[in-house]
């Protein structure tokens, strides 16, 4: 192994890839792995640089007939779909497979070749963000337009009540103008909120996720003061960020109020959770642009979950799973994410409703 030991400088410009990427010998032997291998693997470098890459993968001789045929001059690059091990993280039974599209490329020395290992999930992943981030956009440009379109005649509409309620003289005639103000009110302010997560944050100032998460956490329990307990499980080294303070307690408390709304029945049952977890997630891509280091916010309750019918459509304006609901809180929830330049998704089963915010960190 020693002999076969190659400096490692020449290969430190991998450590800037999203995508893992080792140098090997066409025995499997590891003679550079970069920064994303090790934090996908959970290993030092130092310790993946003493084993065989073919160790790593549930089958090794997929993997080792393609690196020979590249060595071989075979092929200059071969591709396949391999699963790689991973060492089971803390309270795990076994060992993790994790499904990577593995590219194998030849290198100007014969005995190496250089592998790349791209993880399905995390592409499928990106293309998911990727249409989130589309399909948000289209989605901002119809409301924009549908609310101007509404508040012009709304204004109208309330004039001119206002107008006749001073005319008539009959005490029930007045109630009748009195509930076309009322609901000319309420609609205003509906349009108002469908027009305001369009504004770019205004108050911009250095934000701790912490103070965020204990201001939801206090209103919370301040509406929900019994059976219903708010669990905090916090990474305290996470570094304070620019952002908009609000409009994340908005957007944190949104979505928390609707699991709260979800978990009724646990709280009168006096067994309903909510948990409040924050973590540091490393080498992210968001919205096509790699950042070192990310916020991972993440919303849990043990409620029935979000109904199957509009799962994949919850973030969409005006859906709502609850009758009262007005289908506004994760529409607004997700803008003021995407305003800092992060993401929000949801996974969801029934006893277990999961919403994972991404915001990049400096």
């Amino acid at each position: 192994m020693p002999e076969r030991m190659v400096a490692a400088s020449p290969y430190l410009a991998f450590d800037h890839l999203a995508t893992m990427v080792a140098l090997v010998h066409t025995d499997g032997a590891c003679l550079f792995v970069n920064s994303a291998f090790e934090t996908v693997l959970g290993l030092s470098r130092r310790s993946m640089l003493r084993g065989s890459l073919f160790d790593w993968f549930v089958d090794p001789e997929a993997f080792r007939e393609t690196v020979a045929a590249v060595a071989r001059n075979d092929f200059s690059i071969s591709r396949f779909e391999g699963q790689l091990r991973r060492p089971p993280g803390p309270g795990s039974a076994g060992t993790d497979v994790l499904p990577v599209h593995v590219i194998v490329t030849q290198t100007d020395q014969s005995e190496l070749a250089l592998v790349e290992l791209v993880e399905i999930e995390q592409q499928t992943r990106q293309d998911r963000e990727e249409r989130a981030l589309d399909q948000a956009q289209a989605t901002k440009e119809l409301i924009r337009n549908l609310a101007h379109e509404i508040k012009n005649p709304l204004g109208g509409i309330r004039g001119a009540a206002q107008l006749l309620q001073m005319e008539v003289e009959s005490r029930e005639l007045t109630e009748y103008t009195q509930v076309i103000i009322h609901e000319a009110d309420r609609l205003q302010a509906l349009v108002d909120r469908l027009l305001a997560p369009h504004r770019k944050p205004h108050v911009v100032s250095d934000v701790n996720i912490h103070e965020v998460c204990e201001r939801v956490r206090s209103l919370i329990l301040a509406e929900f003061p019994r059976g219903l307990k708010v669990l905090r499980d916090y990474d305290t080294s996470i570094p304070e960020f620019r952002g908009d303070r609000e409009q994340l307690i908005q957007a944190v408390l949104n979505i928390a109020h609707n699991a709260a709304e979800a978990l009724r029945e646990r709280i009168a049952a006096g067994d309903a959770l909510l948990r409040l977890k924050t973590r540091i997630a490393r080498q992210v891509t968001l919205g096509k642009q790699r950042y070192r280091l990310a916020l991972e916010l993440h919303i849990e309750d043990n409620g029935p979950g979000i109904p199957e019918a509009i799962r994949d459509r919850i973030f969409y304006p005006l859906v709502s799973g609850r009758d009262s609901g007005s289908g506004l809180g994760l529409t607004l929830a997700q803008t003021f994410v995407q305003q800092h330049h992060g993401t929000i998704e949801c996974e969801s089963v029934p006893g277990n409703t999961a919403f994972k915010i991404l915001i990049p960190l400096p």
